[in-house]
């Protein structure tokens, strides 16, 4: 591994260190790229719980490129970006805003919530049915289409809380993966999910993500896959990617550069 896009800072509120600690620790670990990509804020500041506010993110910016200054005079790569979720109503701020005005390098598409009948569900917990998962496939589909977004991140996040891996989790997946082939849109095999442990589903021990049947199902269909930590501390910046690669080689993934 010598790349890592999906980084978290404090501002988040569930993550430690700031962009110089996640730089630092990307040097000692022979890392040549890092992207930081803290979660994206709001206008509203909607769910601000777990995400910085609207009035950080001009200091957020100005952080990683005073780091990108900084680091590339010690061999670093740094990349300025932001893992969002996808709300229809704000493409103007991903487009101008964002994009146009900061300039960030490159969004994530990481969709912890998604629409249901014109309510935001939590895709912790709320994908449980045939009905739920199809309203978050859906979400990330259109989500996908816009152009936004270089990845998307843990694709297969449904299987937190659906539990079996039956017809409707093929299916669901099929669609997501080939809209991802279709779209030249890498998938992102997340380390996280990892890091979290393997648990009991139906009398099945397995990771919440990444799920295996998914990407078995990615390697069918040659869809292009990106490996991330989604490292929440700086010493998460490598942990648990040596199983994710692994997963690579069990199913031969269509391993790729991120292009930026």
């Amino acid at each position: 591994m010598h790349a890592n896009y999906h980084t978290h800072t404090f501002r988040c509120k569930h993550a430690a260190g700031d962009v110089d600690d996640y730089c630092e620790m990307a040097l000692v670990e022979g890392l040549k790229v890092i992207g930081i990509s803290d979660h994206t804020p709001f206008p509203d500041n909607r769910w601000l719980a777990i995400r910085m506010n609207i009035l950080e993110l001009d200091e957020y910016s100005k952080s990683v490129e005073i780091a990108r200054k900084k680091f590339a005079q010690r061999g670093l790569k740094v990349y300025k970006g932001l893992e969002c979720e996808y709300c229809p109503e704000f493409d103007s701020f991903y487009s101008n805003t964002l994009l146009k005005d900061y300039q960030f390098d490159y969004l994530v598409l990481g969709s912890h919530f998604f629409i249901q009948n014109g309510d935001y569900r939590c895709s912790y917990g709320e994908i449980f049915d045939k009905e739920s998962l199809s309203a978050y496939t859906q979400h990330l589909i259109k989500a996908m289409r816009t152009g936004f977004f270089k990845f998307v991140a843990h694709p297969d996040l449904f299987g937190n809380s659906y539990l079996d891996w039956d017809q409707n989790c093929i299916d669901a997946s099929i669609l997501i993966i080939e809209t991802a082939v279709e779209l030249d849109i890498p998938l992102e095999i997340n380390a996280c999910g990892i890091r979290k442990g393997k648990m009991n589903f139906s009398n099945t021990i397995r990771y919440q993500y990444p799920l295996l049947g998914f990407w078995e199902l990615a390697a069918k269909y040659g869809a292009k896959v990106i490996v991330n930590s989604d490292a929440h501390t700086p010493e998460d910046i490598k942990d648990s990617v040596g199983i994710a690669y692994d997963i690579v080689k069990k199913f031969k993934l269509n391993l790729v550069e991120l292009n930026l």
